[in-house]
């Protein structure tokens, strides 16, 4: 997940604006990215020990997957 932020943050932040993306830094927690929809509806995915494209991928997939 680290490497998907010094990688991917500023080109993503750039091309979405008016985007909220909040990043936490924690030890011994799980690495998750967390989707909130219209409507208060969520979903979440965990990232752990992926590679930055792998979660670039679960990103996309959450996006794509809005219900």
């Amino acid at each position: 997940m680290k490497d998907f932020v010094e990688q991917h943050y500023v080109s993503l932040k750039k091309a979405n604006p008016d985007f909220p993306i909040l990043i936490r830094e924690c030890s011994g927690v799980q690495a998750r990215l967390w989707a909130r929809y219209d409507l208060g509806k969520e979903s979440s995915v965990s990232v752990d020990n992926m590679s930055a494209d792998q979660v670039a991928t679960a990103l996309q997939t959450l996006v794509q997957s809005k219900p």
